[in-house]
Parts: structure tokens; C-alpha cells; sequence
């Protein structure tokens, strides 16, 4: 990687700013009017229009079609000298153009599909064509690797080099990544998701104060307009939904690993190659794809970006991981996007909650959600309904009088670590014939609201036996008022 900041200057090949490089531009682009290979054009905007919408109402393909060298050269170095607005124009040769793609093989466009186009704009900054060429060239590009949409852009620069008289480095277009539906993942794809659920959920204002009346009604009637990313984030928490992940630091705060991002994305549109068995391979570290990776092996089909295998995916590296190494990245990754964990829960804590939530976890992000209970003040637990009336009130309060049992036990229970706190709870549900899951869903609900936690050792160790008994008298008042 070289750059202006990361290895500047490792091989002499800046400036890395393009707005310091038009100098160079400017030479070469006087060097292509000088050998006839470019002209000044001052066509205005409005003629050109003029000329497009002939062509389309003839339905006809437009191409710039030279106007400007009807105009002598020595009257368009005058006017260029008396300030007369302009372009500079490559002229193309009438002749085939073919890209010799390492992904696609040979492309070839027919002679006059590529008019002269323009290098240098009004405003006399190069175009993108004219710089990526010369930028390029001057820092030694070998292999440009981009997205197939760039293919119509590359005979241009195939044109571009052969005037200036450059080498052509390596094309290799890759096929692009569609989402679920077959459209192209983007931005939008998350500003359409909130859309629509600021529509089910009948809002016709926004939900959050951050995004004001008149943007938010103008928002949601223009798929054109798009909020901005924390005007999203704070919309989509207020309707409680989760929006698509598109970009790299999407998939990082939903708690996805890089190693596996990196893994998944690799394998839309490449074929690594098979193991040792001569299966194919879809698992692999880092090092493997460094020394695997051939251009031979890119496919030439788009592919398409399945969310609920890359779940799987992370998922699958989550709980078989060694339980350290899931511990210190959790930590890493909650110090960024849940600080509240950082801070509401002890190294030791941490250490108890994520052994227990790993083997259940698809991300890093639902592993936080899991230790959620354990920052919860006693008085803001929310009582799913249907959990109440299934563990609690069902058979006559069964669970009811259960908990009010377990709950006399724990006051004089002194062994209060994970492991012994379960045993007391296989013991008592035994004695009593509840069994552990008449013990264990009276007091998930009590602890937290529903009828899932970690194991029940670890969710009573970690709030501590004073936070249980408090947690179960609220419970308990609940379900006296309920009943």
C-alpha cells in the first residue's frame, strides 16, 4: 500500500493529490494538441443538447461529431489565448479497439463506437479518463482490478495510452456483487429498507427529533432523496428494525469478524482451489488466499451476496473458536460499538458471560445483546406477557409459587458461583418435581423480562445475590397485580 500518508514516498511516485498533478496533465495534454492527437472544443452545452436530442429523436446513437475542427487551428489558439471557454478533446482513431481482459479475455469495440471524448474540462481540470491514465503511468500501475461497470470506460484509456504513446498495464474486470433481490448493493439499499418501514408503521413524521418534519415528509416520498447515515441509524432504532448491511463498517458494527468478511467476499466471483481430497474449499485464513489468488480463477458471472450464509459463516467462527481468542475480540469490538459492556460489567464478568453466550452467538453484536439483562436497572425490566403467563401464572401460578420458594432458598444459599448456583437449581427441581426447567424459566423471566438468558449459573452469578433477590420481588409484585 503506498499513499500520501502510508508509505509515502517508498518509490518517488508522488504527489498523491491529484490537484498537484496538473502540471503533468497539462504538459501531456499540450503535447496531444501539439501532434494532432487532441483539439480544443468550445461547444456550448447548448448545442450539444441540441445534437442529443436529434440523435435520440432520429433514434440514433449520438457521437460528438468534430464540430470543433471545422474552426481552423490557428483561430482555436486564438481564441484559447483570448479566455474562450473550452474543452480539450482526444481524437479517437477510426479504427477497433480491443482490451485484453485477464477476466473476460479479448473485448473488442468496433471502430467509431468510441467519440472523441474529453480530457481536460472546462474549468481546465483533467478528466477522470486523462488522470487515472497518467497517474498510472507515472507510479508504475502494473494490474488495475476493478468492477466490470468500468469496462465501458477502459477503451477510452486503451486510446488514451496508445496517444501518448504508454503501456497498456494488465485489465481485469471482475464481476460486481448484487444483493438478494439481483439489484447492486448500495447506500440505497438501506435508505429504501427504513423507507419502507417508516411506511408499514404509518409514519408520516419522523419518529426521532433528529430528523426534522419538513425533511423527514420529503424523505419519505422521494426514493431520489436519501437521509443521512446517523439520520438512518436513529430512524431505524426508533421503528426497532435492522437495516442491510452494505458497507465495511456496517458489517463491523453489526459484530461480523473481518477474517470472515474477508473470507465470504472472496469467494463471490473466485474459485479457490480444492483441498487436499480434491473437495471444494470454502473455509480458509488470510495467508492461504495470499498465496491462492489467481486472476485465472475470477469468474465472469455477477455474483450474489447472501446474507444468510455469511450468518452462517460468522457463526460457525464464533463458537468454534478458543474461548480467549472469542473473549479479546469481543472486548476489541465492544470497546468501538457497545461501550456500555466495557463499562457496565467487570473483566470478570465478562469473562463468565461471553463462556456462556459463544456457542449461541451468530455475531459479536448478539453476543452484546445477550449480556443486555445485566446492565438493566430493576425497575426498567419489561415483562414479555406471554412469558409471565406461559412460566408464571400458568397451572394455577405453579411457576408463581416456585419462585417465591427459590427465592427463600437463595436468600440463605452462601456458594454463589456458576457452577454451584446450577446444581442448587438441578437439586431443587428435582426435590420439589418441577425439574430444572420448571426452576430455570421462572427465574429467566424474573431476571430478565423473558424467557431467555445465558445458563441460569452464569445470569444469577452475574448480577449477584442481592440484584437476584431484588429482581425476583419485583417479579413476584408483578404477578400479584397481574393476577
Amino acid at each position: 500500500w503506498e499513499g500520501e500518508v502510508i508509505g509515502s514516498g517508498a518509490r518517488d511516485v508522488g504527489p498523491y493529490r491529484q490537484s498537484e498533478r496538473i502540471g503533468v496533465y497539462n504538459e501531456l495534454i499540450e503535447r496531444l494538441i501539439e501532434e494532432e492527437k487532441a483539439y480544443y472544443a468550445f461547444d456550448t452545452p447548448e448545442e450539444l443538447d441540441a445534437k442529443r436530442q436529434a440523435a435520440i429523436a432520429a433514434k440514433q446513437t449520438y457521437k460528438y461529431d468534430r464540430a470543433a475542427l471545422e474552426i481552423p487551428a490557428e483561430q482555436r489558439a486564438v481564441r484559447v489565448a483570448n479566455g474562450d471557454e473550452h474543452v480539450v478533446r482526444l481524437m479517437v482513431p477510426a479504427e477497433s479497439i480491443t482490451v485484453d481482459d485477464a477476466v473476460l479475455g479479448e473485448v473488442t469495440v468496433a471502430a467509431g463506437e468510441v467519440d472523441d471524448f474529453i480530457i481536460r474540462k472546462k474549468d481546465g481540470m483533467p478528466t477522470y479518463h486523462l488522470a487515472c491514465v497518467v497517474d498510472d503511468e507515472r507510479m508504475g500501475v502494473t494490474h488495475v482490478l476493478r468492477g466490470q461497470e468500468h469496462l465501458n470506460n477502459t477503451p477510452r484509456h486503451v486510446a488514451l495510452q496508445k496517444a501518448l504513446g504508454f503501456g497498456t498495464p494488465v485489465y481485469a474486470h471482475m464481476p460486481l456483487i448484487f444483493n438478494e433481490a439481483g439489484a447492486k448493493m448500495s447506500k440505497r439499499e438501506r435508505d429504501g429498507a427504513a423507507r419502507k418501514a417508516a411506511k408499514d408503521a404509518g409514519a408520516t413524521s419522523s419518529p426521532v427529533e433528529s430528523i426534522t418534519h419538513p425533511r423527514f415528509s420529503e424523505w419519505i416520498g422521494d426514493k431520489k432523496q436519501q437521509l443521512e447515515p446517523d439520520q438512518l441509524e436513529a430512524l431505524a432504532e426508533a421503528l426497532g428494525i435492522d437495516l442491510p448491511e452494505v458497507s465495511v463498517g456496517d458489517f463491523r458494527a453489526a459484530g461480523y469478524l473481518p477474517e470472515v468478511i474477508c473470507n465470504f467476499i472472496a469467494l463471490l466471483g473466485f474459485s479457490p482451489s480444492k483441498d487436499d481430497a480434491g473437495n471444494d474449499r470454502e473455509k480458509f485464513e488470510m495467508d492461504f488466499l495470499a498465496n491462492d489468488f489467481a486472476l485465472e480463477r475470477i469468474g465472469k458471472t455477477n455474483a450474489r451476496f447472501d446474507r444468510k450464509k455469511l450468518l452462517n459463516f460468522n457463526m460457525e467462527a464464533i463458537t468454534t473458536m478458543d474461548a480467549g481468542v472469542f473473549l479479546k475480540k469481543f472486548e476489541d469490538w465492544a470497546s468501538h460499538y457497545a461501550p456500555r459492556v466495557m463499562d457496565g460489567l467487570g473483566a470478570e464478568q465478562r469473562e463468565v458471560l461471553m463462556g456462556a453466550v459463544q456457542g449461541q452467538s451468530k455475531t459479536l453484536a448478539e453476543a452484546a445483546d445477550r449480556c443486555a439483562f445485566a446492565l438493566m436497572d430493576v425497575d426498567s425490566i419489561e415483562y414479555d406477557q406471554k412469558a409471565v403467563k406461559k412460566w408464571l401464572l400458568k397451572g394455577e401460578g405453579k411457576g408463581v409459587t416456585t419462585l417465591a420458594a427459590l427465592r427463600d432458598e437463595l436468600a440463605g444459599f452462601d456458594d454463589w458461583q456458576p457452577e454451584a448456583i446450577h446444581s442448587f437449581g438441578e437439586a431443587f427441581g428435582e426435590r420439589t418435581g418441577v425439574g430444572m426447567g420448571g426452576v430455570a424459566q421462572p427465574l429467566r423471566v424474573a431476571m430478565t423480562g423473558t424467557a431467555v438468558s445465558p445458563g441460569l449459573g452464569e445470569t444469577l452469578w452475574v448480577l449477584g445475590k442481592d440484584e437476584v433477590l431484588r429482581r425476583i420481588d419485583r417479579c413476584l409484585a408483578e404477578c400479584s397485580q397481574t393476577t
